[in-house]
C-alpha cells in the first residue's frame, strides 16, 4: 500500500513538473512576446512624433491666403484645360473635314485633267 502510494506521489509530482515547465515556457514567450510589443509600441509613438512634426511644419509653412491663391489657380488651370480640349477637339474636326475637302478637289482636279487631255472623250 506503501509502494503504490509513494508511486501515486511520484507520479503526481512528474505532472506537476511538467504542468510547471509548460506555464514557465508560456510565461517566458509570454514576456518575449511584451518585450517585442514595448518596443513595437516604442517605435510606432517615434515615428507619429515625427510625422505630427512634420504636419506641423507643412502646416505653418503655407498660409490660408496661399492655400486659398493656389486652389484658385488649380480651378482656373482646370478650366482652362476643358477650353483647350475643346478647341483641340473643334480644330480636329476641322482638320478632318478640310482633309475630306481636299481628297474631293484632288479627284475632281484629277478629273477635268483628264478631260482636258482627252477632249473628245468629253461627254
Amino acid at each position: 500500500m506503501a509502494e503504490a502510494g509513494d508511486r501515486r506521489t511520484c507520479t503526481l509530482t512528474t505532472q506537476d513538473n511538467e504542468r510547471e515547465a509548460t506555464w514557465r515556457e508560456r510565461a517566458l514567450n509570454a514576456e518575449d512576446a511584451l518585450k517585442a510589443a514595448q518596443v513595437e509600441i516604442l517605435t510606432q509613438r517615434t515615428r507619429i512624433g515625427e510625422l505630427l512634426g512634420q504636419i506641423r511644419d507643412l502646416q505653418a509653412e503655407w498660409t490660408e491666403e496661399a492655400i486659398q491663391r493656389i486652389t484658385t489657380e488649380n480651378t482656373t488651370l482646370k478650366q482652362r484645360v476643358r477650353q483647350l480640349t475643346a478647341d483641340n477637339r473643334t480644330l480636329d474636326e476641322r482638320l478632318k473635314a478640310a482633309r475630306s475637302n481636299l481628297r474631293f478637289q484632288d479627284r475632281r482636279i484629277a478629273d477635268l485633267e483628264s478631260q482636258i487631255a482627252d477632249p473628245g472623250s468629253a461627254t
